[in-house]
């Protein structure tokens, strides 16, 4: 039986000098969450995911490219992909990012 579970994204942010802290809130047989922090100008390149995935933008700004669509990602935004589209994000040079990636489904 999965168990409940109460973050405080807030409280959990910490954004490295450079590059990328991520933290796994929650993760079952079907989904993972997790909270990931860019800091300022760092860029996560083109790949793919076996899962289907969404992604909220909790703080800052940055650009996402879904297949080649360019979203502009600010606090708020919503980003689903299903399994297998390419992506990649990067946050702006002047603002620190902070998003919750939420994957769905078994991994292959």
């Amino acid at each position: 039986m999965i168990k409940s579970e109460l973050k405080d994204l807030k409280r959990l942010m910490e954004f490295p000098k450079e590059g990328i802290f991520s933290k796994v809130l929650v993760k079952t047989e079907t989904s993972n969450y997790t909270l990931m922090c860019l800091a300022k100008g760092t860029d996560i390149s083109e790949h793919t995911s076996t899962r289907e995935a969404a992604v909220t933008v909790l703080k800052g700004k940055g650009i996402f490219v879904l297949g080649g669509k360019k979203i502009r990602m600010s606090p708020g935004v919503f980003i689903f992909m299903p399994a297998g589209a390419p992506h990649s994000l990067s946050a702006d040079k002047d603002s620190n990012l902070a998003i919750l990636l939420s994957l769905m489904g078994k991994e292959k």
